[in-house]
C-alpha cells in the first residue's frame, strides 16, 4: 500500500502527510480560538450579570426616595414637620380641657407629647441601624409581609380619620361662613346651606383635582399655609377670651351685646359677678363619662410618625441627633400652640364649650367678623390639607395591594375617587367629630405612636449591639404595652359611653 492510501479521507480525496499536520494544526489552532472567544465572552456574560444582579441588588436595598440627598434646611424640616403634626385636632382641645380641668389636662398633654418624642427616636434608631427610611418597609423588615400590613393598615385608618375630620369641618363650618356672608338667618330648605352638599361640592371641585396630581411635591406649598392659618386661628382664640363675656349670651335667645359687668342674681336674691358664678369658675381637675374621649384627642393631634422618616430623608446632612433635634423642636413648638389653643378655648365658654370650637363661637354671633375670618382661613387650611393627607394613604394602599405594578392613571384616579367617596360617606353619616376623633384615635394613634415604634426597635436592632433584657430593650417593651393598655382602656370607654346614651358623642351639634 502506497503511504498515499494511508491518508485517504472518506470523501476519497488523499492528502500528503505534510499536509495533513498542517491541515490538524490550522484546524486546532482555530478551535482554541474559537474556545477562548467563547470562554471570554462568557466570562463577559457572567460579569454583566453578576453587575446586573448587583445594581438590581443594590436597588432592592436602598429605596429609591434615598437615592437624592437631602438639600432641606434645618428650620425648614421643623417647619415641615410641625405641619405634620398640626391637624384639626387643635379644635377639639378646649372640648378635652373641659372634661379633664387645666392641671389635669396640662398632665395629660404633657405626657403625650414627651411619649411621642421617645416613640420617634425608636423610630430613628431602628432605621439607622437597617438604613430603611419609611415606615412600611421598617414593618416588612421586623416582621415581613404581616408587619408591612399593618403599618399601612394602620397609617390608612390614621390619615381616613385625619381626612375625615377635616371635611366634618367643611361640612358643619362652611354653612355658618355663607350665612354670614349673606348676613341672614338660616333659611331652612335652602341647599347651598346644607352641609352634606356642600362637602360634596367642595370635595368634587377642589380636593379631587388637587389629589389626582401624580407628585406629591407640587402640593409643598399648601403647607405653611395651611399652618399659618392655625397660628392665625390661635390669636383669635386668645383676643376672644378678653372680649367675650361671661356667661355668654346665646346669640339666639338675645342678640344684644352684653358687657363685661353685667351682674347676675342667684334665686335667693345673692348679687353676683360674673366672676363669682360657678358657671364663669374654671376647674382644675374634672372627671366625667366625656374624659374617655380626652387622651385619644390628644394621642391623634400628635401623630406624624408616618411623616418623620421622609423629612429625615430630604434633610441635608442628615444624622440621628440631627433629626431628633428636629421633632423635638417641633413637638415643642405644637405643644404651646395645643396648650394656649385649649386654655384660652376654655377659659371663654368653661362648661359650655363644644367638641368643635369654631362651632361654639357662633352662638354668640355668627356674624363677627374676626369669626367669620377665622372660619374661612380654617376651611381653606384644612380643605388643601385633604390631599396632601390622600397621597401616602393611596401610596400604602398602592404597596400592599400593587406593589409589583408600574405606575397606572386609571388606577392612580380610581384610588383617589374611591377614598373620598368613602370618606364623604363617613362625615356626611357619622354622629359627629366625636366619633372620628376618638375611634381613630383609640386605634391607629396607639399603634403608630406606641405599639409599632417599640416592637419594631426590638425586632430590628440586633442583639449584639442591645441584648433583649437590656434596659433600652424592657423600655420599649413597657412602652408597647403601654400602648396596648392605652388602645383597651380608650376603647372600652368609648364603648361604654356610647351604649350608656348619655354621650354627645350620640348627638349632633
Amino acid at each position: 500500500m502506497e503511504p498515499a492510501e494511508m491518508n485517504t479521507i472518506p470523501n476519497g480525496k488523499g492528502h500528503e502527510a505534510g499536509e495533513d499536520t498542517t491541515v490538524t494544526a490550522i484546524k486546532a489552532q482555530s478551535e482554541d480560538a474559537a474556545h477562548t472567544a467563547r470562554t471570554a465572552h462568557n466570562v463577559d456574560a457572567n460579569l454583566a450579570e453578576s453587575s446586573e444582579f448587583l445594581s438590581k441588588a443594590d436597588e432592592k436595598k436602598t429605596p429609591r426616595f434615598t437615592d437624592f440627598e437631602g438639600k432641606t434646611s434645618f428650620g425648614m424640616s421643623v417647619f415641615n414637620l410641625g405641619n405634620a403634626i398640626m391637624g384639626s385636632g387643635i379644635l377639639g382641645l378646649a372640648y378635652a380641657m373641659a372634661n379633664t380641668g387645666i392641671v389635669l389636662f396640662v398632665i395629660l398633654l404633657t405626657a403625650v407629647a414627651g411619649l411621642s418624642s421617645y416613640s420617634i427616636h425608636l423610630l430613628l434608631k431602628s432605621s439607622g441601624v437597617v438604613g430603611i427610611r419609611a415606615y412600611e418597609q421598617l414593618g416588612y423588615r421586623a416582621f415581613g409581609t404581616p408587619g408591612k400590613m399593618a403599618a399601612g393598615i394602620a397609617i390608612t385608618l390614621q390619615n381616613i380619620g385625619a381626612m375625615s375630620s377635616y371635611l366634618y369641618i367643611v361640612k358643619y363650618e362652611f354653612p355658618l361662613v355663607i350665612q354670614a356672608f349673606l348676613n341672614t338667618d338660616n333659611i331652612t330648605g335652602a341647599w347651598y346651606l346644607n352641609g352634606n352638599y356642600l362637602v360634596v361640592i367642595v370635595s368634587c371641585s377642589i380636593i379631587l383635582p388637587l389629589a389626582l396630581m401624580k407628585q406629591l411635591g407640587y402640593l409643598g406649598y399648601t403647607s405653611g399655609f395651611s399652618l399659618s392659618c392655625m397660628v392665625f386661628f390661635l390669636i383669635a382664640v386668645i383676643y376672644k377670651k378678653f372680649q367675650v363675656p361671661c356667661p355668654f349670651v346665646d346669640f339666639s335667645h338675645n342678640k344684644t351685646v352684653v358687657s363685661f359687668n353685667t351682674s347676675v342674681a342667684d334665686p335667693g336674691g345673692v348679687h353676683m359677678t360674673p366672676e363669682d358664678d360657678p358657671a364663669c369658675t374654671p376647674r382644675m381637675f374634672n372627671i366625667n363619662s366625656q374624659t374617655a374621649y380626652t387622651v385619644p384627642i390628644l394621642a391623634f393631634a400628635f401623630v406624624c410618625h408616618p411623616e418623620v422618616l421622609p423629612i429625615y430623608t430630604e434633610l441635608r446632612n442628615p444624622t440621628k441627633t440631627k433629626m431628633q433635634h428636629v421633632s423635638n423642636i417641633s413637638i415643642g413648638v405644637m405643644y404651646v400652640m395645643y396648650l394656649l389653643a385649649a386654655l384660652f378655648g376654655y377659659l371663654t365658654f368653661i362648661d359650655k364649650v363644644e367638641a368643635e370650637l369654631l362651632h361654639t363661637y357662633s352662638r354668640i354671633d355668627p356674624y363677627d367678623t374676626l369669626i367669620l375670618c377665622v372660619r374661612v382661613a380654617v376651611l381653606t387650611a384644612v380643605t388643601l390639607t385633604v390631599p396632601i393627607v390622600l397621597f401616602p394613604v393611596r401610596r400604602a394602599i398602592q404597596h400592599l395591594f400593587f406593589a409589583n405594578k408600574t405606575f397606572w392613571w386609571p388606577r392612580h384616579i380610581a384610588i383617589a375617587v374611591t377614598l373620598l367617596a368613602l370618606i364623604n360617606l363617613l362625615v356626611i353619616f357619622a354622629p359627629n367629630i366625636l366619633g372620628i376623633f376618638g375611634v381613630i384615635g383609640a386605634t391607629s394613634a396607639p399603634c403608630l405612636i406606641f405599639i409599632f415604634p417599640a416592637v419594631f426597635y426590638i425586632r430590628i436592632v440586633p442583639e449584639e449591639e442591645e441584648p433583649l433584657r437590656s434596659f433600652p430593650k424592657i423600655l420599649a417593651a413597657c412602652f408597647a404595652f403601654l400602648g396596648v393598655l392605652f388602645m383597651i382602656m380608650s376603647l372600652s370607654f368609648i364603648i361604654i359611653d356610647w351604649t350608656s346614651g348619655n354621650s354627645k358623642g350620640s348627638s349632633g351639634h
